[in-house]
């Protein structure tokens, strides 16, 4: 695994934001498509692979939030469903592909 520019915490939250929008595209093709990467290298990223600050910033793009809350792991805030896509304030949480 070679080293990446983000520290151990904040490659966690990133995979958990990865996995998050994994249950919501139904499939890691959607994903990768969306995100611009391949199938394979998501599902190794998800699985503890090295993750790059682009994928971090994809992935706030997408979620339309500051990569700051990717990194920090305020994205998805606890209790969010990745089933219906919604906070826990029962809002919808908005994918700028939508």
């Amino acid at each position: 695994m070679s080293p990446s520019d983000l520290n151990e915490i904040e490659q966690t939250n990133v995979r958990t934001a990865l996995k998050f929008l994994h249950f919501r595209f139904g499939e890691w093709e959607a994903l990768a498509r969306v995100l611009k990467y391949q199938r394979k290298t998501m599902i190794n990223i998800a699985s503890g692979d090295v993750v790059t600050p682009t994928l971090a910033f994809r992935i706030a793009r997408l979620v339309c939030v500051p990569l700051e809350d990717v990194l920090t792991g305020a994205f998805p805030s606890p209790g969010s469903c990745a089933y219906c896509g919604r906070d826990p304030k029962g809002e919808r949480i908005k994918l700028a592909a939508e």
